[in-house]
């Protein structure tokens, strides 16, 4: 009998992760606005930084990233940072959740259209991925409480959600908290959480403090604009950290790396103005959504840098997608993830907003 080397059945099962495009079909370079980067860059302390770290290339990173943990934990209210865990990207930090507390014959759970790394760390592992449905491209607690079997051993929720936008409040938050057994790990993924305004807190961090099963998850590939260097963390009890630390890669944070976070977090001036930018232009753009409303087109309220917007008239998602690529704008089609009539669209410079919505309207109109 002839023996094949095959991967584990759960290994197949996994749709591979696809990342935002940066090229047109024919492959020119044109605005990319298909993977939610900062329009405004990088800071430059954070840059400067950065470059600071070429003089140890010979050098093996911080394998504990002690001085950027110290730095997160005082920019986050005095966290503990024995508690901080720290990854490649915030991604990383996801699939150690799943890999220390899930396998074969467990469940994950998280809502339909969530973040697509969600049932990928669930597969890797061997567990069944989860869907709970959503409440008008928001997140239903309720559905998703209604989901939680004696198998569930993690519950992955996006606030603001990936790709939708939307917002789940700190109330609902602690509702889904209170009915997620001791047994089962809550981690709350805030990669789009630094744009959130002043007092919006959905209470992930306060419950972290406090409760042995909860893990709330960062980046600074988002409005820290250092998407390059892939660079996140999580902060939870100590128990998770530990079990995290287990199966982390070492060394997996570079020194310039690790310098240019430290440097992104004291440059609070850059991040306001990113901030301000995205708030600004993401309601103009949403405005401009809205107008066309009639003609079948609507942007799901977001509270992130892009904003997913839904044809549902005569124009397509795909139509729009491949008009939009023809005319110099890379935007996120997302027929994958359940919604072939959306796009992802990142907020980018005023110009770019500006000349997207243009050949939106455009379309729309030659649509009829």
């Amino acid at each position: 009998m002839t023996q094949t080397l095959a991967p584990k059945p759960w290994i197949d099962a996994i749709a591979p992760y696809v990342p935002g495009r940066s090229t047109t079909d024919d492959g020119r370079k044109v605005a990319k606005l298909s993977s939610n980067e900062n329009p405004l860059g990088t800071s430059e302390a954070a840059r400067a930084a950065f470059m600071a770290g070429a003089a140890s290339l010979d050098r093996y990173p911080d394998a504990s990233a002690a001085d950027l943990r110290e730095a997160i934990a005082a920019a986050h209210g005095g966290l503990d940072p024995a508690r901080v865990i720290y990854g490649t990207g915030s991604d990383e930090i996801l699939h150690l959740a799943a890999g220390a507390y899930a396998g074969q014959g467990d469940e994950v759970l998280f809502v339909r259209y969530g973040f697509s790394v969600y049932p990928i760390a669930a597969r890797r592992v061997g567990a069944t991925p989860v869907q709970a449905p959503d409440a008008d491209y928001a997140t239903d607690i309720d559905a998703l409480i209604a989901h939680i079997t004696p198998k569930t051993r993690v519950i992955f929720l996006a606030n603001p959600n990936n790709p939708t936008g939307t917002y789940t409040s700190g109330a609902e938050i602690a509702r889904l908290h209170a009915a997620t057994p001791a047994d089962c790990l809550l981690v709350i993924d805030q990669a789009y959480a630094e744009y959130l305004e002043a007092g919006e807190d959905d209470g992930a961090f306060a419950l972290a403090q406090s409760a042995a099963n909860v893990l709330v998850t960062r980046t600074f590939s988002k409005i820290y604009g250092l998407a390059a260097e892939r660079i996140g963390w999580g902060y939870a009890s100590a128990a998770v950290v530990d079990a995290l630390h287990r199966i982390r890669a070492p060394f997996n944070v570079t020194t310039a790396g690790q310098m240019a976070a430290i440097a992104a977090l004291g440059d609070t001036g850059f991040v306001a103005r990113s901030r301000e930018h995205n708030a600004r232009w993401r309601a103009w753009f949403e405005d401009e959504i809205a107008s066309l409303g009639n003609q079948g087109l609507r942007a799901v309220p977001s509270k992130a840098n892009f904003s997913l917007v839904l044809f549902e008239g005569k124009l397509t998602a795909e139509q729009a997608y491949k008009g939009l690529m023809e005319a110099g704008y890379i935007v996120r089609w997302l027929p994958g993830q359940g919604l072939p009539h959306g796009l992802r669209i990142t907020i980018g410079t005023e110009e770019e907003v500006r000349g997207l919505a243009a050949v939106i309207r455009r379309m729309v109109e030659a649509a009829g």
